[in-house]
């Protein structure tokens, strides 16, 4: 067991961040958590330039899924950013719609199922009637709507609605009716953009939080990735198992304390990391990684359990030789960067 301070595994903290109560005590999976992360973020470079699998030499990382080290360089995120987000000029009640649309469902099959229907997913030809119907035939034919990486509620008994997606559109219609892409192009925060989310029925925590994310990508909002987090069952699971003492602080807090001092404890493990052209791993991103070493432990590390108690990794991986087209939000100023090498560009933004 590693102990903060004076481990030299991981920095010490100083005296006035996060209300420092003692020291944090630390497991085996905190140093495979920046292990993991850098070998995840070689193998999306690997690809990316070109190479043939297998992209690692990690025997877990040939066998099992996982998503990237980068949130937004994950296939789905990059779809909603440049084929939902930016794929032309939208206003901005059309872009808040069809970012919603699509993360209701977060299934790129489902998106072009209503593209294929109606050429473009928009307001002006929005109707209840007309996408529940394109909806529910795709369910009779025994088509999957929603993508298994979120859980989506049905509403519970109290749902007036045979079909979950018939709750998620009037849900969706609501949010318009009630102005909420005004009111969070007018948020101050992304704490209160996610309470306002989190107001709706069938919303919770963690849809909240990535929706705001998500709508975070366009230019409906422009916060910082590292003023907010807040950590959903998997994260939660990977830092239980990485602290075997908080040392008195809360999930958000050590996401935020391991984010803020990532270059030192990359360093710490003896790796080096490539970061997405000179962009840092941001609260997002590093609450998404606990959820993955969450899951890279069940085989790495099964002595160690978490909150859930799981023990197997359910999907495989299936390499594909499919072009990964890259696209990022241009507020992040990295997509003219793109062709660099990412390990060689200087001054890393934050």
């Amino acid at each position: 067991m590693l102990i903060l301070p004076p481990s030299p595994i991981i920095p010490t903290l100083e005296a006035g961040d996060f209300g420092f109560l003692r020291p944090l005590k630390v497991s085996r999976v905190f140093s495979s958590y920046w292990r993991f992360a850098a070998e995840r973020q070689r193998v999306f470079l690997r690809r990316i330039r070109g190479a043939s699998p297998p992209w690692s030499d990690d025997p877990v990382l040939q066998i099992h899924k996982f998503t990237n080290a980068y949130r937004a360089s994950d296939r789905v995120s990059q779809y909603l950013i440049r084929r939902v987000i930016y794929d032309k000029e939208h206003n901005l009640r059309d872009t808040f719609f069809r970012i919603l649309l699509f993360k209701i469902f977060n299934r790129i099959d489902t998106w072009e199922l209503l593209e294929g229907e109606f050429g473009k997913v928009s307001l002006d030809n929005y109707s209840f009637k007309s996408y529940d119907r394109v909806l529910s035939e795709a369910m009779a034919k025994g088509e999957r709507l929603y993508s298994p990486a979120y859980i989506m509620p049905s509403g519970g008994r109290s749902s007036e609605y045979a079909r979950k997606h018939q709750m998620h559109l009037r849900l969706l219609e609501r949010m318009i009716e009630d102005e909420l892409p005004e009111q969070l192009s007018e948020a101050p925060t992304m704490a209160r953009s996610f309470e306002l989310i989190r107001e709706y029925p069938s919303i919770g925590d963690f849809l909240a939080y990535q929706y705001v994310t998500d709508i975070n990508y366009s230019q409906i909002t422009d916060f910082r990735e590292t003023e907010f987090v807040v950590p959903g069952p998997g994260a939660r699971d990977g830092i239980k198992k990485c602290f075997t003492d908080f040392g008195g602080l809360t999930e958000p807090e050590i996401i935020k304390f391991i984010a803020k001092r990532q270059d030192e404890c990359f360093s710490a493990v003896g790796v080096s990391f490539p970061t997405l052209w000179g962009r840092r791993l941001q609260l997002i991103d590093c609450q998404n990684l606990f959820c993955e070493v969450d899951k890279y432990a069940r085989v790495a590390h099964p002595e160690i359990l978490g909150i859930s108690g799981r023990t197997r990794i359910k999907q495989k991986l299936k390499p594909t030789s499919e072009p990964l087209q890259l696209f990022y939000p241009p507020k992040w100023g990295i997509n003219n960067l793109l062709n660099a090498d990412p390990e060689y560009v200087p001054n890393p933004r934050s």
